[in-house]
């Protein structure tokens, strides 16, 4: 009988009934705030990090064939401006690039004139230079002979340049389960100087929001990396995400999970500050600075005292931010 109710029903109740469940719905997204924002700096510790751009370090060549200016980075007080920058913004590491990799597995060269003067007056802060490339393009880890080459360079580097804190390394895509990164990884290890770290641009964990599962890596797979480094810096952007506040509750839900699976190794949560208009894996309405932060804020005050492995955030990308952005920093991040 309540059947034949129903078909009888008028059209205009069940027409009701959906708009106030639609109503429902709308209210409680609009009431929902995932994310939170914090003044007080309670979670920064000092110790960020930053993206750098290739001029600071490249070679003559690299000017030559993007038509740069030379004078722009080859200047002792240009480096001592960035060297401000990163002080009076608690960065602590820079990871400027030096990609991509030649297809031999030869590292992108730099200058030495210009590597040791940027030494010489960035101050305290850690460089590691930003090596890698794009798999199966630049980067192929699982031929014997590119990881030799590759490796064999990277070091050269650091023997070099011993004042260079390590490397940063950053192979995009890389799909969960790469058995022969993790080779990469233990081979490059036994190979570094005492003392220099090894950091890599890892990986967010799986969600359904995004589901690639070569830029995102499982949990097993993310503990196996994690062992093997001396730092983490997952790339906590490009998820073609065209909410605000779901992308805030993703790096609420990405921040915990990434503290829990790295074990005892560094963390440096990596977040956007760039705008590729036009492009399908980022919205930079979305993914942006005051998003990330709100979203990492609020993932950070789950915890009664913040991980002891956690040290910062680590903003892509120096060349992009503009004053604005560098103010919000300060803002909603930044312990004054």
């Amino acid at each position: 009988m309540s059947f034949w109710r129903h078909l009888t029903r008028p059209p205009w109740r069940t027409l009701g009934l959906l708009i106030g469940i639609l109503g429902v719905l709308g209210l409680g997204f609009l009431l929902w705030s995932p994310g939170k924002t914090v003044w007080d700096g309670r979670h920064d510790l000092g110790s960020n990090g930053l993206w750098l751009q290739h001029g600071w370090l490249g070679d003559d060549s690299w000017f030559e064939r993007n038509q740069r200016d030379k004078t722009r980075f080859r200047d002792p007080e240009k480096v001592q401006v960035l060297s401000h920058r990163l002080n009076t913004h608690g960065i602590q590491y820079v990871f400027p690039h030096a990609c991509p990799t030649d297809s031999s597995g030869r590292i992108s060269p730099v200058d030495p004139v210009q590597t040791e003067l940027f030494l010489d007056h960035i101050g305290e802060v850690k460089v590691l230079p930003w090596i890698g490339g794009v798999l199966q393009v630049h980067c192929f880890p699982s031929s014997p002979e590119w990881r030799a080459t590759f490796i064999s360079s990277a070091v050269d580097l650091l023997v070099a340049h011993p004042r260079l804190a390590g490397l940063h390394l950053n192979i995009e895509p890389l799909p969960t389960g790469t058995p022969d990164f993790l080779l990469l990884l233990d081979e490059l290890r036994k190979a570094l100087p005492e003392g220099a770290l090894l950091s890599v641009a890892a990986y967010p964990p799986p969600t359904r929001w995004h589901p690639f599962p070569e830029v995102h890596w499982e949990e097993q797979y993310f503990r196996q990396v994690a062992k093997r480094v001396d730092q983490l810096v997952p790339m906590m952007y490009d998820t073609s995400l065209k909410w605000p506040k779901v992308y805030q509750q993703l790096l609420a839900s990405w921040t915990s999970d990434v503290l829990e699976w790295s074990g005892d190794t560094q963390v440096l949560l990596g977040i956007p500050a760039y705008e590729d208009e036009g492009v399908g894996y980022h919205v930079p309405e979305v993914e942006n600075l005051e998003n990330a932060l709100k979203g990492i804020h609020a993932g950070l005050s789950r915890y009664a005292s913040l991980p002891q492995h956690y040290a910062g955030i680590a903003m892509y990308s120096e060349w992009v931010m503009d004053e604005e952005e560098w103010g919000l920093l300060r803002e909603e991040f930044l312990a004054r």
